[in-house]
């Protein structure tokens, strides 16, 4: 038998030792969410409950493998039969069997975000709807927008109205696409991710006999990180359990932060609503963070006004106060930090115990350059290098074909950027510029036309406009911020954004930040230069395989929910980076900032430095001063007289 009384702390223990009902278990950050849910799915086998009639939901696979190998451990009991991973992967296995009934064959095939991608464009074929004159978007804004749809259970109009906004007078051509996919693959026998859930929670509401045999089989359900469900897996999960009524989740709703993935944080703040009689239970003891790291963390959630009031108590002893660093600007900034990572790793601090974080992946634009100059090396958990991302690599191949005519690899990637211009036209194309003396002169004045293909013929035409208006700048005049001026607001460069990519205005948001960057460059030449070093120097440091773990990490807020490390930098501190001006545009958006800025300062364990420059340059107006973000500000407690003492949380590194 378990000793769970040595096992578990007594708000874990409590948890575990409920005996069924509704259940809402609110987890605060390191508070051994994981080991709870272990325990009580031992628990439940050792109360005799068969492995067939608990079902554990997770949101990977890898996390359910790994509870139920515990658990395994525990018990010494055969866990295969609970059904445990992933809400896809537990409709999947239900769906193999009851197939039948909503029109599949059972051995129906499940199409990657790729297959998704080419049926849309076959649906967009097949209703010859007219892409290039209308700016229609490509075929995988398209399957976003629709997997938004379901996802969120909105009209089409509200997911435009509020994501897409962009394309809300393509409604009616966008609504034929989604009823086409949705036959075609009804057709075809296939059924794509998010028909998973959907096809689901449909069996599951035109069935009752189906929903009373899998109710019946499923008696205990566990659900974890609840606090990221969407509408459709919550629906299912109430569905589920609607019989019995043996329901835990667990989550934190101030850790919710996936709205934009169609997140519901209604979900687990209507929880009680949905179930008058559920139990509340509340893991407020932390085992990773110092008092001083988490004292600032509640101080900053408690300004939350939706949400469930909890406090975080920390197991550890007292430690290093968090810092605030006000730096002069943006550089200084990336030189504090890239110094004091110095200084860590000399002490004798492992790199790899070492993140950045920062709200936008363009915050670190400036870090990673200071980081290549210092030979720092670093591994970017939100993406590839912000230099050699696609929408970066674009820009500059225009700056490089007004500095270096003769550059083909340029040449090639910004022609193909356009309609009907693939490989075999850019051949053609070049087979006449790469042989004459001057090939952008060539190019401006249409000389190849008998070199090109009826159906290209527009995309030159548009290629060639493009590159005369950037090429019409004065030289003593051109820039590189007036280059990517003209390209999104004269070349077109913005539409093409959002017509390829789902986060277009995170990417025009770098582009516009990469701007205000290049003016320490005196000229494109030496701005390209820089660039192209820096990417150098970065692919040939050689890190071997073996060496990552000693690489200073960088990532996103959303992207290190979930981990830990000793010590932790979150950058670019100032009101409109943290919270985010854009989001600050959304429902709730502030509230949902404020649980980014929690998540960022529960990641760290031992240490915390918290980064704002002062200025900021912007083009046009020169450098303008940062306030501190709001929810810094905002932590103001209050001493016995009642006056405020706005930095005592911290120790201020007021300059640097």
């Amino acid at each position: 038998m378990i000793d769970y009384e040595k096992e578990l702390n007594s708000e874990q223990l409590k948890v575990v030792r409920e005996e069924g009902g509704q259940l809402l278990v609110l987890a605060g950050a390191g508070s051994g969410k994981t080991r709870t849910l272990t325990y009580r799915v031992a628990y439940l086998l050792e109360r005799g409950i068969p492995p067939e009639n608990i079902l554990l939901a997770t949101f990977t696979n890898k996390a359910a493998r790994s509870m139920l190998s515990r658990v395994e451990g525990l018990t010494r009991t055969y866990t295969g039969k609970i059904i445990g991973g992933t809400f896809h992967h537990i409709a999947h296995v239900i769906l193999r069997r009851y197939a039948a009934l909503l029109g599949y064959n059972a051995n129906f095939s499940i199409i990657d975000s790729e297959d998704s991608r080419q049926l849309i464009s076959t649906c967009i074929a097949d209703l010859k709807i007219e892409t290039q004159s209308t700016r229609f978007p490509k075929s995988n804004v398209v399957g976003e927008i629709i997997s938004l749809l379901f996802n969120t259970q909105s009209t089409l109009d509200e997911v435009l109205y509020t994501r897409y906004p962009y394309y809300s007078h393509l409604m009616e051509e966008i609504s034929q696409i989604a009823s086409l996919y949705t036959s075609k693959k009804k057709r075809l026998c296939v059924m794509d991710f998010d028909d998973l859930l959907l096809n689901l929670k449909t069996l599951l509401l035109e069935n009752p006999e189906v929903l009373k045999n899998l109710s019946g089989r499923c008696r205990h359900i566990l659900v974890d990180e609840y606090q990221d469900v969407n509408i459709i897996q919550a629906d299912i999960v109430d569905l589920l359990a609607g019989e019995h009524g043996n329901l835990m989740v667990v989550g934190d709703d101030a850790q919710s932060i996936y709205s934009f993935r169609g997140a519901s944080f209604e979900s687990i703040i209507t929880f009680p609503r949905r179930y008058p009689d559920c139990k509340i239970y509340k893991l407020e003891t932390n085992y990773r963070s110092t008092p001083e790291i988490l004292n600032l963390a509640n101080l900053s959630i408690m300004n939350n006004t939706n949400q469930y009031p909890k406090e975080l108590s920390a197991v550890r002893s007292s430690g290093m106060r968090p810092v605030i660093v006000y730096a002069q600007n943006v550089l200084k900034q990336a030189d504090f930090v890239a110094q004091r990572v110095m200084e860590l790793y000399k002490s004798g601090v492992s790199l790899s115990e070492i993140a950045v974080l920062y709200r936008a992946h363009y915050h670190s634009m400036e870090l990673q350059m200071e980081l290549v100059r210092r030979e720092i090396p670093f591994d970017i958990r939100s993406g590839i290098r912000f230099f050699e991302q696609a929408h970066i690599k674009d820009v500059t191949c225009y700056m490089r074909i007004m500095i270096n005519p003769h550059d083909e690899l340029a040449w090639r990637r910004v022609l193909m950027m356009y309609p009907k211009i693939g490989n075999k036209t850019f051949i053609k194309i070049w087979s006449v510029l790469g042989k004459t003396q001057n090939p952008l002169a060539e190019f401006i004045q249409d000389k190849m036309w008998h070199n090109i293909p009826p159906a290209a013929k527009h995309g030159v035409e548009i290629c060639i406009k493009h590159i005369k208006t950037i090429n019409e700048i004065p030289a003593v005049e051109i820039t590189p911020g007036k280059v990517i001026d003209l390209l999104l607001n004269k070349a077109d460069y913005r539409e093409y954004l959002h017509q390829n990519y789902t986060d277009a205005s995170s990417r025009e948001e770098d582009l516009i930040q990469l701007a205000a960057f290049s003016e320490q460059f005196s000229t494109i030449e030496e701005f390209l230069n820089e660039l192209a070093l820096l990417t150098n120097m970065a692919s040939q440091d050689g890190y071997e395989e073996e060496e990552k773990t000693e690489m200073l990490v960088l990532s996103t807020i959303h992207q290190a929910k979930g981990l830990e490390w000793p010590y932790v930098f979150l950058i670019w501190c100032a009101d409109g980076m943290l919270p985010l001006a854009r989001a600050l545009k959304e429902k709730d958006g502030e509230e949902e900032e404020r649980r980014l800025f929690y998540v960022a300062l529960t990641r760290a364990k031992d240490e915390l430095y918290l980064c704002c420059p002062a200025l900021d340059f912007s083009r046009g107006m020169g450098n303008i001063a940062l306030a501190p973000s709001r929810f810094i500000s905002e932590i103001a407690p209050l001493t016995d007289e009642g006056k405020e003492k706005p930095f005592e949380q911290w120790t201020l590194y007021a300059e640097y």
